[in-house]
């Protein structure tokens, strides 16, 4: 009888098992459900907030959680969204201005976590006035064109800053200078008199000579970047998303209280500027956040303003609050 058991029981879990393979399933999934892919595409453009993602891949933190980050390098925000757009990437960095475009007749993308903003001592951008001009206050550069890159987070922010530092909407008059090395260049060489410019960059550009205006470190509500992912990775692979963001969150940590250990990274990864490689200051990353409510909304009243949507775009359908717990 004990023998006869013994191969029931054998014989049960030999159909079990085969029935999984044959599915297509593994232990832990629904039955009839495949396997969630555990590879993620990342579009990544060439700025310091990309920093986490290195750090995590030359620390084996992605390995340890048993996925794979590939990474996509693009030159511009514009070749980011158009691989998103045809479904070549799942996420990406990117800030509150671009999900919400993206976001404007339906929902495409969703963030999932801060990746990072502006601190008090910490500014991600600054408006700056070519050397010489003489510009040194918002009042200033009323009327004064003010090179940016249209329909983005940089429009938004001189926007934003320079109408919290007194400015009104009409004395704000901006130029198109899209490339942001050409408009540093510009900038320095006097063929605008005014540019808004991420750091470091915009530290190397103080260096050389040109004059702070005002910087997102005295208002930083408006100033962050963002991971998203596309709706169709965050309902496949929702796990191995989790998964992703406990790495990067390990990388954050190991960053933030090391910032040093990093430096050579920083200066490969971040396009740290020759002139301050010695003396420019790893920023503080966020951990675990995510926007507020009261700063999408001030992003999609922006978007409206410049008829960039139609119509609101509820915070709850862009923005996952429960990925970075």
């Amino acid at each position: 009888m004990v023998v006869l058991k013994r191969k029931l029981f054998l014989v049960v879990t030999v159909i079990a098992t085969l029935s999984l393979f044959l599915s297509g399933c593994v232990p832990g999934n629904p039955p009839g459900q495949k396997a969630e892919d555990t590879t993620l595409k990342m579009g990544l453009l060439p700025i310091l907030d990309i920093l986490p993602f290195y750090i995590a891949d030359q620390k084996g933190y992605f390995a340890e959680e048993g996925i794979t980050v590939e990474f996509v390098p693009v030159k511009s925000a514009q070749e980011r969204d158009a691989l998103m757009q045809a479904g070549e990437i799942d996420g990406m960095l990117n800030d509150l201005i671009s999900t919400g475009i993206f976001n404007r007749d339906a929902v495409q993308i969703k963030i999932v976590a801060t990746a990072r903003r502006a601190y008090p001592e910490s500014p991600q951008f600054r408006i700056l006035s070519a050397p010489g001009s003489g510009i040194t206050s918002a009042g200033d550069l009323a009327g004064v064109p003010i090179g940016i890159s249209q329909n983005t987070i940089i429009e938004y922010l001189t926007d934003r800053l320079l109408e919290a530092e007194g400015l009104s909407p009409d004395q704000i008059e901006i130029v198109e200078v899209s490339a942001i090395p050409v408009r540093f260049e510009q900038l320095m060489a006097g063929q605008i008199q005014a540019a808004t410019l991420p750091d470091p960059l915009a530290q190397g550009a103080l260096a050389a000579g040109a004059t702070l205006v005002v910087d997102d470190s005295r208002h930083p509500q408006y100033s962050q970047s963002v991971l998203s992912f596309s709706v169709s990775a965050i309902e496949a692979k929702p796990n191995t998303i989790k998964k992703f963001l406990k790495a990067w969150n390990r990388a954050v940590q190991a960053l933030n209280s090391n910032p040093d250990r990093f430096a050579d990274l920083l200066i490969e990864k971040g396009r740290v500027p020759e002139s301050i490689q010695g003396s420019y200051q790893m920023p503080p990353f966020p951990e675990r956040e995510v926007p507020s409510q009261e700063e999408w909304q001030d992003v999609v009243d922006w978007l409206l303003e410049k008829g960039l949507i139609d119509q609101p775009v509820a915070y709850q359908d862009s923005v996952v609050t429960t990925f970075a717990r």
